[in-house]
């Protein structure tokens, strides 16, 4: 026997905006997304000026900051950068015992919620706490996820640098090299170009998070678990699969490949975003680094891949590519294997999860946002021989 149920007068409720579409949340310093034409601004500075002129460093600094550095104050970040890279003992044990074929995603979730246990000051919340827990969490991401593709690959984990840029320290303890200039310049324009963007799924989850007064190890946590979402973070390494999947075919051909996606109604990951309505600012510094890349190691048959689905889904569906479309080969044709994308979008976003913790805390309230409830109201209790 079942419980009948009511029809919901739904004109009684206001709209709802699914996904909270359209609906602002909060007033921020840390950047704006204008879809309409393109648009993506870091702390009052376009994204291509900061791509062109600005390193990783900086880009932490305005973002926190709300204002770009002087080279002494440029100096002390890095430096405290350089000096919290060491990860403890513990964490260093987890990640060298952790399921060899676990996601990296979830072992950084894990690592970075241990970090906590470490925090002397624990209980002390000032701006100045939270600003050294910001600097001490972006430094030691990167090791976290270097040793752990190390330890899954039987390999040696790599002791840090006190000395280097972010992106060349990363590379240096992923692959056991010191990397070159290039390599650098394009790992630190990557990481510029994914620092930060609006109130994504991950940012809004930090702040609802910190909105409880909760720690910002916490709300990292949360973000990362977020992040690791394939319509988020994860779109990256779908794409790379996807690429992948292109190149098993015996005659690949991109365009009817994407047009029997599209046939069979399946999702092509890469392509269309909630907010911009042309093409991503950042799409366009990847897709010319890809380029780049790709001829320079021997991958350009998946960059002409890449360009011929983009052109096909423009023409047939009227998308474009975002940031995640060529954000894959770029790291591809770095050597990085597909499944550490996300991780290293992680890397970069921690900059502006950081901002946006700090930036909350300044003028916090507790987020509690209502819901629509659909089931009819009040209804008679039936005893449970008679269900």
């Amino acid at each position: 026997m079942t419980t009948a149920t009511k029809e919901i007068d739904l004109s009684q409720y206001p709209y709802i905006n699914k996904g909270l579409e359209g609906i602002v949340a909060f007033s921020t310093n840390k950047s704006n997304v204008d879809g309409q034409i393109g648009e993506l601004i870091y702390g009052g500075y376009n994204i291509n000026t900061l791509a062109e002129k600005s390193t990783f460093e900086e880009v932490c600094f305005l973002l926190w900051e709300d204002r770009l550095p002087t080279q002494t104050e440029l100096d002390e970040l890095k430096a405290a950068l350089q000096a919290n890279r060491e990860l403890p003992e513990l964490v260093l044990n987890y990640i060298s015992n952790a399921n060899k074929k676990a996601e990296p995603m979830s072992v950084l979730r894990t690592a970075v919620s241990m970090l906590a246990d470490f925090d002397e000051n624990f209980d002390f919340k000032s701006h100045d706490e939270n600003y050294r827990r910001s600097i001490e969490i972006t430094a030691k991401i990167p090791t976290i996820i270097a040793a752990f593709d190390r330890v899954r690959n039987g390999k040696e984990i790599v002791a840090p640098l006190h000395t280097g840029s972010t992106s060349f320290n990363f590379l240096y303890m992923l692959n056991g090299i010191e990397p070159g200039e290039k390599a650098e310049k394009m790992l630190d324009l990557c990481l510029i170009l994914h620092a930060e963007h609006g109130m994504n799924a991950s940012t809004f989850t930090a702040r609802a998070v910190c909105s409880t007064e909760a720690d910002i190890y916490s709300a990292v946590t949360g973000a990362l678990g977020s992040l690791k979402g394939p319509l988020h973070g994860g779109a990256n390494t779908a794409v790379m699969n996807l690429l992948l999947q292109l190149q098993k075919q015996p005659n690949p051909d991109p365009v009817q490949f994407v047009k029997d996606k599209l046939a069979r109604k399946e999702k092509i990951s890469g392509f269309g975003h909630r907010v911009y309505k042309t093409l991503d600012p950042r799409a366009s510094h990847l897709q010319k680094l890809s380029k780049a890349l790709a001829e320079e190691t021997g991958h350009i048959e998946l960059y002409n891949w890449s360009v011929a689905m983009m052109e096909t889904m423009k023409a047939e569906k009227d998308i474009n590519a975002n940031v995640d479309f060529f954000s894959a080969t770029v790291y591809y044709s770095m050597g990085i294997m597909p499944d550490l994308y996300t991780a290293i979008f992680a890397l970069s976003r921690i900059s502006g999860w950081a901002a946006h913790y700090m930036e909350q805390m300044e003028n916090n309230r507790l987020i509690r946002p209502k819901s629509l409830f659909t089931l009819e109201k009040n209804m008679d209790w039936t005893p449970i021989e008679n269900r």
